[in-house]
């Protein structure tokens, strides 16, 4: 069991170690052995856990999407919370640039970086949809919404708004960009066939926090 641990450990010990080097340094310019050097350990250790740099990267953000699912079936389970507030506090679950620094965020938008990108994207609809799913299924039996699909309305909201929302795949003006968002509230609210202004008074009030 001990061992184990310990693998956990050092395994996390190099994500995390790799991440602040990637930050500080840029992904690009930061090697392997100065991964090593900064943890103190030998190539043959690091290649155990990892078979490249690229792995490491790919770690980092399978981890950074955890959290992110994580956090989304917190909001799901909150007692006494409405569903469309638990909706409301899902959507800020997802928004990556809280989990991931500014630098992680640009080197995972190159373009030799796309089919991981991709993989992000897939892995946080696929696992976000069946929560997301649970909550409108339990909107629609308390009347509050009135979706006819609910799995596949999720797919495709999510779909949508992971990709215009950002900023590495569509380069839009902040004001652009705000108009992208109400758009996306309105298309969910039609949805969910609920009254527009109250999704979007509530999107609103949620998205400045």
């Amino acid at each position: 069991m001990r061992k184990v641990k310990e693998h956990d450990e050092r395994k996390n010990e190099i994500i995390d170690t790799a991440q602040k080097l990637f930050s500080t340094k840029g992904y690009g310019q930061c090697s392997v052995n100065e991964i090593l050097t900064e943890i103190g350990i030998a190539k043959g250790t690091f290649y155990h856990y990892f078979k490249s740099k690229e792995e490491v990267l790919d770690a980092i953000i399978e981890r950074t999407t955890e959290i992110i699912i994580s956090r989304a079936e917190a909001a799901a389970t909150v007692k006494n919370l409405s569903p469309l507030d638990k909706l409301m506090k899902i959507f800020l679950a997802i928004r990556i640039e809280n989990e991931m620094d500014s630098a992680l965020l640009e080197e995972m938008h190159k373009a030799e970086n796309a089919l991981m990108h991709q993989k992000s994207l897939r892995c946080v609809v696929t696992q976000l949809t069946p929560i997301l799913v649970k909550v409108i299924e339990e909107g629609n039996k308390t009347g509050i919404f009135h979706a006819e699909f609910p799995k596949e309305y999720m797919q495709i909201f999510l779909a949508s708004a992971l990709t215009l929302l950002d900023e590495g795949i569509f380069q839009i003006e902040p004001t652009q960009q705000q108009i992208m968002f109400q758009a996306l509230i309105t298309l969910l609210s039609k949805m969910l066939n609920i009254e527009s202004n109250l999704l979007l008074e509530k999107a609103a009030l949620y998205w400045q926090q």
